[in-house]
């Protein structure tokens, strides 16, 4: 009797998802009413905005939600782990793919741990929408069990939130949430659901339009500005064309790439516009800022003309605001969000826009244009790049006997650069290397947490955009703090088979805290060793993974080629990496971005 009963408990434990729901279909239901209730709502306005994936976790107050979602099969919920992973998810999924990410939680605790990564998302202004459960309308303001405020709360990390307490609204509402979180300056929307109205009935009308008239964002640049910004453009003796994360969110690579082709400019991507332009063109002189390149950041402290196209000024860009204000030059400044203009740097030509429409009529004016720029001065210019450029700033010594992490990222890069791939990363010195070393060449490829630098998304990123491009090779480049953060997703992998591919650069420490404590602590190394690590290959294997240890330089290769090899598995590559190399260049905090650090030898 007892072998009979753990058999049946196994046969239960193995059945499909599909198979309990048909199992659970054959049981009676309620009569629903013959209109749809908030919940029934909600799903129908998830399918009408095309919504595929949602990721979230259930509890109390989403119970009516999720037993619409059950009734339902165009929408695939994802299972994860912890309510972070799922923002974080539909975050990669959103930054990947530029549709809406999706998520839900429940309410209490199920909020406050979704609020780290809504907090990722607005600092990126990735459009996002974060359906949240609360308690029932009634027992708001009662501390009720698992209540918080969510409105509360989110406000300072959302572009807009919402509370819904009649079901009535709940269609226009959500329509609204999309609206907002796509155009303009994208970013999250949080809709707050109480338990009561995703009970209630109501008749069902999703808007196909919306007008808000308290929300109307520019689109088209203005022309007089325009004019204003091809004159000086074509009159540099000095140009630069320096770009950010809302080339990308914009779509606009292709049209700054005519730009840079058209005119001649050197160009240069931040963190979050890497791939915007070809890491190959030889107009583009890689990243800047704390961690860019020397003639990068060379170039945009000499400059005459500035063109900045969706970026912020931000301090990892420019450093220190008085060094950079110290040379005089001419900024024009395009972005569709008009509180960013001028909120460090002051410019000469402010330009409110979608960057794709804007940079569209530049490159018609000027091609209308009579004037064409100065040759002589651009090549004497450029004379002057390619000096900076012989600095090599990011030559490395690599070793035969350690593994330098830098060899790691070329080495994925030359294995993956010929095939459909997407890297992501958490923060740290790993990435850094990632976006130093990994030659992007397309945009919305490189998927990292820029603003708020956030540890832990680097998986759950990868989760997102496997579900999205189930085709693509996704890489996760992590170390082995980041990868802890949000490590219990790798039983979600598991249960929906995205077969990421994890290479973690295990150095044993807290890499970029070390080398901030080495450079400006006097190698005071308070709390950034790491005493107690698993065995992460044991580990992947727990949760039906397959785990590569790699210890030497030579085992690098074959291991990467061995992960790519097992399409169908998600692969944790542990990599023992130098645990005393440093990230360089390196801009001291406080510090100007030409007074670079290039190398221990300049300590």
């Amino acid at each position: 009797m007892v072998f009979r009963q753990r058999n049946s408990q196994r046969f239960n434990m193995d059945m499909s998802a599909a198979e309990v729901k048909r199992a659970a279909s054959a049981q009676p239901h309620p009569s629903s009413s013959s209109e749809p209730n908030g919940s029934e709502i909600l799903v129908r306005c998830l399918q009408a905005e095309g919504v595929k994936y949602l990721w979230g976790y259930p509890g109390g107050a989403v119970l009516y939600i999720y037993d619409a979602l059950y009734k339902q099969d165009s929408i695939e919920h994802v299972l994860v782990r912890h309510e972070q992973a799922a923002v974080h998810a539909a975050d990669g999924y959103a930054r990947a793919t530029g549709d809406v990410g999706v998520a839900l939680v429940t309410s209490g605790p199920g909020v406050t741990n979704a609020v780290t990564g809504i907090a990722t998302a607005y600092m990126d202004s990735i459009p996002m929408v974060i359906i949240t459960g609360q308690v029932p309308t009634p027992a708001i303001g009662l501390d009720a069990f698992q209540e918080c405020d969510t409105v509360g709360i989110t406000r300072p990390v959302v572009k807009h939130n919402f509370l819904v307490k009649d079901v009535r609204d709940l269609a226009m509402t959500m329509k609204k949430a999309f609206h907002i979180a796509r155009t303009g300056r994208p970013g999250p929307v949080v809709v707050d659901i109480p338990k009561d109205v995703s009970l209630k009935t109501a008749p069902y009308h999703y808007p196909a339009t919306i007008e808000m008239r308290s929300y109307n964002p520019v689109r088209k640049g203005h022309g007089g500005q325009i004019r204003k910004a091809v004159q000086l453009l074509l009159n540099a003796k000095r140009p630069y064309i320096y770009t950010g994360g809302g080339v990308i969110l914009g779509n606009a690579s292709a049209e700054l790439r005519e730009l840079v082709n058209l005119l001649g400019y050197p160009c240069t991507n931040t963190l979050m516009g890497l791939g915007a332009m070809a890491a190959s063109d030889p107009k583009f002189l890689g990243m800047l800022g704390m961690h860019g390149t020397y003639e990068a950041n060379m170039t945009m402290q000499h400059c005459d003309v500035l063109l900045a196209v969706g970026a912020r000024f931000d301090d990892r860009v420019i450093g220190n605001p008085k060094h950079f204000s110290s040379v005089e030059r001419k900024i024009v400044h395009i972005d569709i969000d008009p509180s960013s203009i001028s909120k460090r740097v002051k410019v000469d030509i402010p330009i409110v826009g979608d960057v794709k429409d804007v940079l569209q009529e530049l490159i018609a004016q000027i091609k209308d244009a009579q004037a064409r720029p100065d040759v002589t001065s651009l090549s004497a210019w450029w004379g002057q790049i390619n000096e900076w450029r012989k600095r090599e700033c990011l030559r490395y010594k690599n070793s035969s006997e350690v593994i330098k992490p830098q060899y790691v990222i070329e080495k994925l890069w030359e294995l993956t650069k010929n095939r459909d791939t997407y890297i992501t990363s958490d923060v740290g010195q790993h990435q850094m290397w990632a976006a130093q070393y990994y030659r992007f060449e397309d945009p919305r490829r490189w998927i990292n947490s820029g603003g708020l630098g956030t540890m832990g998304v680097g998986l759950p990123y990868a989760m997102g955009i496997k579900l999205a491009k189930p085709q693509s090779d996704v890489f996760c480049v992590t170390g082995e703090g980041s990868i802890q953060m949000c490590i219990q997703e790798l039983s979600t992998c598991l249960q929906y088979k995205t077969a990421v591919k994890i290479v973690s650069l295990n150095n044993r420490y807290l890499g970029m805290v070390r080398q901030w404590q080495q450079i400006d602590y006097g190698g005071r190394y308070s709390h950034s060793y790491m005493d107690a690590l698993p065995d992460f290959v044991k580990l992947a294997e727990a949760y039906g993974h397959v785990g590569l240890l790699v210890e030497k330089p030579g085992d690098v290769e074959p291991a990467l080629r061995e992960a790519i090899k097992l399409k169908d598995r998600t692969v944790f590559l542990d990599v023992r990496t130098d645990p005393t190399e440093n990230v360089w260049p390196m801009v001291q905090a406080g510090k100007g971005i030409t007074e670079m650090l290039l190398g221990s030898e300049d300590l």
